[in-house]
């Protein structure tokens, strides 16, 4: 024995005196469970989200260096411009990169709370007597 003694059985109306308190207790409990999950989908779009600025940066960088070839390659027949046009690939690339990082971050967070309503669900189907409860 652990040495904490049994609780006394409770009568039918006890029980059902304590009901509205569970009930708000359960409440409070998913509505926590929500924020959380909400607050971490708000982390993933706000990830998604620097990583577009990112992109964005890098493509304003790409346009300025394919503005700069054009102007080296009316200028001079080959090395410049090709060297310009070189640095400017490489910035869409990386460009490219952050934007597939940025969508999927984006898409992640984008989901909704699927725990929450999923739990939510599941105590509705127990309190209408349907499902069980674990």
């Amino acid at each position: 024995m652990s040495g904490v003694p049994p609780r006394p059985k409770r009568s039918l109306f006890a029980l059902i005196a304590d009901l509205p308190g569970y009930l708000v207790d359960l409440l409070r409990a998913e509505l926590d469970q929500l924020k959380k999950e909400l607050a971490q989908r708000a982390a993933q779009a706000g990830i998604g989200i620097g990583f577009l600025v990112g992109a964005g940066l890098f493509l304003f960088f790409a346009l300025a260096a394919f503005i700069t070839a054009a102007i080296l390659g009316l200028g001079e027949v080959l090395p410049a411009w090709a060297a310009a046009l070189i640095v400017a690939g490489a910035l869409l690339v990386i460009a490219g990169i952050l934007v597939a990082i940025g969508i999927a971050s984006l898409k992640k967070g984008a989901q909704g709370p699927k725990n929450t309503v999923e739990s939510i669900k599941k105590d509705v189907s127990v309190i209408q007597g349907t499902g069980r409860r674990d």
